[in-house]
């Protein structure tokens, strides 16, 4: 006689690309999820098909160390979902709404299936039901604990930078407990004062060629710290929630041109290339003015860590239909690639990038994971420091994600170390 709950298996098996395309429905349905119709569904379904593979196998199961085999498997991919939800930009309620949604689909499955089959075993049903519900607990728990660990990770990171911005300054020491934006205002204004009167001993004619070596120093520290605080500046609006979207119809290919005839005296000084590739027009919807943030911050670190060769700015449309159309921003560079002084909200995006392509490898045409033959994930990378130079390890790269989830966009990471790496953002066509 065959098992029954390996009937049910199998009957959830057949049923695949329908219980996927349902919970892609109610995902697009809940106006709480905003974060998932910027994304292919390839990225969508994510370690999802992996995680109800492992369900099945554990409903199959006959011996105790199948059935911890596979709710191993499930774990795993619940922690991988929750790495790849973080670094498309997800908020944790978004994590949370979208296993709901994909447990009550479940529900109704194998609610749909005992009213089909009046025979079948009750026992059976109602273990299938306890094992689903141990298959969403464990799924809500394991990514949520990833993402909160990832979030973590990024404010280590954002903390290693200010750390570093309070040593360099050397004898600033606040006793008062303002909040850090009013900080990085009042530093930048401290420093402004030190910048100007610089300036006015340098022209100094009478100033000797030591004092003259020892101001151009001066200058040059002053000008990165201002760098450093106006970052810190613009992070703290972010956190703070003070910036909005202004979504407006904009040419995107203008914009990033003109951004790299900007930058292209600072390529020359440390004779490098800088190239701008891509269609002449790229009329999309967005922010005209964080997109330029978003590219300036990636082409200046690109700028800064490369030693030789030179960086490529481009943009492109996203192969995929038309209601799902993205358009691709890309900075490569010719630097030292992410070593492992890179810092760990680069490595955790670089994970989450490895992982995110072997989803969409994985997802063969016409298997259950592909229910559609959407493109596997592009790569994408922030340079590595050069080891001259220690890295920063958060604050830049956190304004970026920042303004990405603002913006609804998608980053992800590929990198070699010696070789080189490439950065691209996903921008929805419109909002």
């Amino acid at each position: 006689m065959k098992d029954p709950l390996a009937s049910i298996a199998a009957a959830l098996a057949a049923r695949r690309p329908v219980i996927l395309q349902r919970w892609r429905a109610a995902a697009d349905a809940d106006p709480e999820l905003t974060t998932a119709s910027a994304i292919s569904r390839a990225q969508f379904f994510d370690h999802i098909p992996e995680v109800l593979d492992a369900f099945e196998r554990r409903l199959r199961a006959r011996r105790p160390d199948e059935r911890a085999e596979a709710a191993r498997d499930e774990r795993d991919g619940a922690v991988g979902h929750g790495l790849v939800r973080w670094q498309q930009g997800y908020r944790q309620r978004e994590l949370m709404r979208e296993w709901r949604h994909l447990h009550l689909i479940l529900v109704d499955e194998l609610e749909g299936l005992a009213t089909a089959n009046p025979g079948l075993d009750p026992g059976a049903c109602a273990r299938a039901r306890r094992e689903l519900a141990t298959l969403t607990a464990d799924g809500v728990c394991e990514s949520a604990t990833q993402y909160t660990r990832l979030q973590q990770v990024e404010a280590s990171g954002r903390l290693a930078d200010l750390e570093k911005a309070l040593t360099d300054l050397g004898r600033v020491q606040s006793e008062r407990a303002e909040v850090l934006r009013e900080a990085a205002h009042d530093l930048r204004g401290s420093l402004g004062v030190v910048h100007h009167a610089a300036l006015a001993l340098k022209i100094d004619p009478a100033s000797p060629p030591t004092q003259a070596h020892k101001i151009t120093l001066l200058e040059r520290g002053v000008a990165a710290m201002q760098d450093l605080l106006n970052d810190l500046i613009s992070l703290a609006r972010l956190e703070a929630g003070h910036e909005r979207p202004v979504i407006a119809p904009f040419d995107a290919a203008a914009t990033l041109r003109e951004l790299c005839t900007t930058l292209q005296p600072l390529a020359r000084s440390r004779g490098l290339t800088l190239l701008a590739e891509g269609r002449a027009a790229l009329p999309v919807e967005g922010d005209a003015t964080k997109l330029r943030r978003i590219a300036q911050n990636l082409l200046l670190n690109a700028l800064k860590y490369t030693v030789r060769g030179g960086v490529v700015l481009s943009w492109e449309w996203e192969e995929a239909p038309d209601e799902a159309r993205r358009w691709m921003l890309c900075v490569q560079d010719t630097g030292p690639g992410l070593t492992r002084d890179g810092g760990p909200i680069a490595h955790a995006l670089k994970s989450a990038t490895d992982e995110a392509q072997a989803v969409g490898e994985r997802a063969a045409p016409g298997s259950a994971a592909a229910a559609a033959t959407d493109p596997p994930p592009m790569l994408s990378a922030l340079s590595a420091p050069s080891l001259a130079e220690p890295p920063g390890e958060g604050i830049g790269l956190a304004i970026v994600k920042r303004l990405c989830e603002l913006l609804d966009a998608s980053m992800e990471l590929h990198t070699e170390p010696g070789k080189g790496s490439t950065f691209r953002v996903f921008f929805p066509q419109k909002y």
